[in-house]
């Protein structure tokens, strides 16, 4: 099986993209603010929306299983108070388990949780045990900087987080390290800020002993990790001076890396120089890189090619990044994919 760890509902039907504006105009101006209960999608809207985008690619690609989260830009944590992001997240959360629902066989959930820049992450934890006992998600998508590109909040490893941290624990289910929107003008949202935080995320746990506090405590870097693994020697030496333990000890038993680079050469580094066991297969297909590639002839997100074609990894270490880790990392995912082989 081909898990897919790192999907994005960025097909959704328009209608959510219309509610959401008039939610929007209704921060400032109460008598627009929109119900819940006004958007209307059916069933055959979401499966039209499916079929012909992500599912064609999925089976095109060769991948069986997608982790569905929410449009990762479209989270805006940085719009509105923490009742417009409640309500936001319990949108696209519900749409996310509806389509898992209407294709289980294909796709399983990940929550977007209602984070908002100041207010005290416990807020989000009845979203997130929603989204877990209820739906059946098996991860959330954590965003370090709810402010969109000002980094208001505290690093990664403050106690700040930490209540976040002790249900992810109890329920036990990873978080991917994920910003949404940027609204600094600085940072080009998928060019720099994601691959900023990614990199910024890193860096926070290199410096803290967060899994001293937490070692069952999993993370997912995204987009391979930003510029950790192009940079590990650095980070090493880093780690050293800081007098922490090797990386190897300090962060691999708690951090993963996906493989969302899209270029050879960038996935023939990353399995180079990150071991295999914390490599898990991922395209972020249809997200932030949609185009073909002129000097292949192939989209630049059908990142399977780049792991079939890397000389750096057997056929043992390639079950590894398609399965073998994420039903680790995603112990809730091994779960419901044992119960459906029953």
């Amino acid at each position: 099986m081909i898990i897919d760890i790192h999907g994005h509902y960025t097909t959704a039907p328009k209608a959510l993209e219309g509610w959401r504006s008039r939610q929007i105009a209704g921060i400032g101006d109460p008598a627009q603010m929109p119900e819940a209960s006004e958007l209307k999608i059916s069933d055959d809207e979401l499966r039209e929306s499916i079929e012909t985008n992500q599912l064609a690619k999925m089976k095109q690609r060769g991948s069986d299983l997608t982790i569905f989260s929410p449009r990762a830009s479209f989270m805006a944590h940085h719009i509105g108070g923490f009742n417009v992001s409640s309500t936001w997240a319990a949108i696209c959360n519900e749409l996310c388990f509806r389509v898992s629902q209407l294709f289980p066989d294909n796709f399983i959930g990940a929550a977007m949780l209602p984070q908002s820049p100041g207010v005290d992450p416990r807020t989000c934890i009845p979203e997130l045990e929603k989204c877990v006992r209820e739906y059946g998600f098996v991860g959330i998508n954590l965003n370090p900087d709810p402010s969109g590109g000002h980094w208001t909040s505290p690093p990664l490893t403050d106690r700040h987080w930490y209540p976040l941290y002790e249900k992810m624990v109890e329920l036990g289910i990873p978080a991917m390290i994920h910003v949404s929107t940027s609204c600094n003008a600085c940072f080009h949202t998928t060019g720099a800020h994601y691959i900023n935080a990614d990199t910024t995320a890193f860096m926070q746990l290199i410096q803290g002993d967060l899994f001293k506090d937490f070692p069952e405590l999993k993370f997912i870097i995204p987009h391979g990790g930003g510029a950790a693994p192009y940079h590990w020697g650095r980070y090493r030496g880093l780690a050293q001076e800081l007098k922490k333990p090797l990386l190897k000890d300090h962060l691999l038993n708690n951090v993963f890396f996906d493989t969302c680079v899209y270029h050879q050469p960038g996935i023939d580094l990353l399995t180079r120089v990150i071991p295999v066991d914390n490599i898990l297969f991922a395209s972020e297909m249809i997200g932030a890189v949609k185009g073909i590639d002129p000097e292949t002839g192939h989209n630049y997100d059908d990142t399977k090619r780049y792991i079939e074609a890397t000389q750096n990894l057997s056929a043992e270490d390639r079950y590894k990044v398609y399965e073998g880790n994420a039903r680790r990392v995603y112990p809730r995912l091994d779960a419901a994919l044992k119960a459906k082989e029953l």
